[in-house]
């Protein structure tokens, strides 16, 4: 491995450690982006390697992608049989062909069979035994046409997975490099969580005094929303209950929620039409809301004196409604020992049922960091502090764990 891919491989989690991925480059301007595309997978552990058309090389140099990969780019169709060294049935081959940018004129192509590029020489000869994922870049009224439409379609049946693109400016744009590694790494990654269904809460609810105003708390739901989409990467059907101006998340299932009688209404629906294997109330739930709340903003300028009344505890009620759930709670506590800490964890685990509880203090909060105790029935492990992607990772290895 050279030395400035090493630099950054694996930098962001090891979920693609040991896929080998094939970026196949067409001829589309939305090509400037495959650099960055190439070193994000990367850094989630994957070994990538470039073909490109002949228009790509118009678009992108072929030095760009030698240097973002650390691999030399395949450009033509030689005696050494690219095609069948990269996708070929072997044990060598690829574990994924990604098709990005995809052009209207590629896509057809490939459904039809035409094989004219190394782009398309290397898809078909990858069809039937390696996954196939195709991320379209074009103007909306070429996206738009019956035929592309009917060619997507086509290739969906035959198993070629699609990753939608963003309408904008009249354009079918290629998706965020985000969308695209997440939808990469939810393809490649472990699947023990494979016919599991789950619920996550994630973010600040919001306890309104007036049309304007409100009671709220510092969480941003990073936490919450790194668990949601753990899950969903490891094979889970995942819903996510997020709060209104939390952190945007990838999760394909998602409903917003504002107040805590939102967020428990919203549970209460999931849990009386699902049957659902493992909840995970992440959230930062309000403990308290304005017992009259006015239907007007309230003057500035004077004193104000609000009566307070407690919230619904939302995670007393789920066992009420699934009483063969695995639920996780949190707990967020000041100036309390460990010992302290561990006993109010056990608490919720004695009046909720909880079955697993997140304990650590409020300097989490906002953060990209966290450091915690999981407190089970009979067993306290103390994690060091970490990011919160990676405590979603080790949070879900206990799970699978203890299910």
């Amino acid at each position: 491995m050279l030395h400035h891919i090493k630099l950054i491989y694996a930098t962001k989690s090891r979920k693609l450690a040991g896929k080998k991925i094939v970026l196949a480059i067409p001829g589309s301007i939305a090509a400037v982006e495959c650099v960055k595309l190439a070193r994000e997978l990367i850094r989630h552990g994957a070994e990538v390697h470039t073909v490109m058309s002949e228009n790509a090389r118009k678009i992108i140099h072929p030095y760009a992608m030698e240097f973002a990969t650390g691999n030399p780019v395949v450009t033509e169709i030689t005696g050494f049989i690219e095609h069948v060294e990269l996708a070929g049935e072997h044990e060598n081959k690829a574990d994924l062909i990604l098709v990005c940018p995809a052009t209207a004129n590629t896509i057809g192509k490939i459904a039809c069979g035409v094989d004219d590029t190394p782009v398309t020489t290397v898809v078909t000869t990858a069809f039937a035994h390696t996954p196939i994922m195709i991320a379209p870049a074009m103007h909306s009224t070429m996206y738009n046409h019956p035929i592309v439409k009917e060619n997507i379609e086509k290739l969906r049946k035959l198993g070629v997975e699609f990753i939608e693109p963003r309408f904008e400016e009249g354009k079918a744009k290629v998706a965020s490099i985000d969308e695209i590694t997440y939808r990469v790494i939810r393809k490649l990654y472990k699947k023990d969580l494979t016919g599991k269904r789950v619920l996550v809460t994630a973010g600040a609810t919001r306890e309104y005094i007036d049309p304007i105003r409100y009671i709220t708390n510092a969480s941003s739901g990073k936490m919450g929303v790194s668990i949601a989409e753990e899950a969903e990467l490891r094979g889970a059907e995942v819903t996510l209950v997020r709060t209104r101006g939390s952190v945007p998340s990838l999760v394909e299932n998602q409903v917003e929620v504002e107040t805590v009688e939102e967020m428990l209404g919203a549970i209460e629906t999931e849990l009386n039409t699902k049957e659902y294997d493992v909840i995970v109330l992440a959230a930062a739930v309000s403990d308290f809301r304005v017992k009259e709340k006015t239907n007007t903003k309230i003057k500035s300028g004077r004193p104000l004196t609000l009566e307070l009344e407690p919230t619904p505890k939302i995670i007393d009620r789920v066992k009420g409604l699934q009483p063969d759930v695995f639920l996780v709670g949190f707990k967020a506590e000041t100036e309390l020992s460990e010992e302290e800490l561990i006993s109010a964890a056990k608490g919720q685990i004695g009046r909720a049922g909880s079955d697993l509880v997140v304990a650590n203090t409020l300097g989490a909060f906002g953060s990209d960091d966290n450091e915690v105790l999981l407190v089970g029935r009979d067993f306290v492990k103390r994690l060091p502090r970490m990011n919160k992607r990676e405590l979603a990772e080790r949070l879900w290895d206990e799970i699978v764990r203890l299910l």
